[in-house]
């Protein structure tokens, strides 16, 4: 994995979302590139910031009921279209 490589998958790597071979190649690198360490350790600190900062809330019920009511008629409409 090259410098470039890093910066492109960064967020991957920070979310846990990157393929296990892409994770030790990205892992290898820190490793071997202070740099990319340093910035894989600021952005780590950053998202981590910013994450502690929100506060989630989930949806209220009504609105849960509301998406639910309009995914389903949508749903519906697009089968009546098909057939």
């Amino acid at each position: 994995m090259l410098c470039d490589d890093v910066r492109r998958t960064i967020y991957f790597f920070l979310d846990g979302s990157l393929a296990e071979t892409k994770q030790r190649d990205f892992k290898t690198h820190l490793d071997l590139c202070p740099d990319c360490e340093k910035r894989t350790k600021v952005q780590f600190r950053i998202r981590r910031f910013v994450l502690s900062r929100l506060h989630p809330q989930p949806a209220p019920e009504r609105l849960k009921t509301r998406l639910a009511r309009s995914l389903r008629a949508f749903r519906d409409e697009w089968h009546r279209e098909l057939t």
